[in-house]
């Protein structure tokens, strides 16, 4: 366990002084901690107060947990993966191409999937279309 300590004197008042010891601890250990607190019927506190860290600390290495940022996260997942010699193009998604009277210089697209909105005002380019939902669909 890599732990560094701080020491800093804090005047309490002109005769005496405090002494406080700030833990530095490693990102393996943070994330030890938060994993402890995901366990169904944790609680946050108790668990802080087990490694003498404040609550409100660990709530904060939670939230960097959830966006990745304290190194691995729980829903990350590594699949396994096959290289080939040879790969074949992606399937194109063939769209009908609209005879240019019925271009419009007006108007909006709006697409909404669980990953990712868009949205095209104007007059809308049929191979730029094409592209765009053939990146989405990968």
């Amino acid at each position: 366990m890599d732990i560094s300590q701080q020491t800093a004197v804090v005047p309490k008042d002109r005769e005496s002084a405090v002494v406080v010891k700030r833990q530095r601890r490693s990102i393996a250990e943070k994330r030890r901690i938060v994993e402890e607190t995901l366990v169904e019927g944790a609680s946050v506190v108790r668990v802080a107060r087990a490694h003498g860290v404040n609550a409100n600390q660990v709530f904060y290495w939670r939230k960097l947990n959830q966006a990745g940022r304290l190194g691995i996260t729980s829903a990350a997942r590594w699949l396994p993966v096959r290289v080939t010699g040879e790969s074949s193009p992606p399937p194109r998604i063939a769209l009908p191409e609209p005879p240019s009277s019925q271009l419009s210089s007006s108007g909006t697209i709006h697409i909404e999937l669980r990953q990712a909105q868009v949205r095209i005002e104007g007059s809308a380019d049929p191979a730029l279309v094409r592209v765009l939902l053939e990146c989405l669909r990968a």
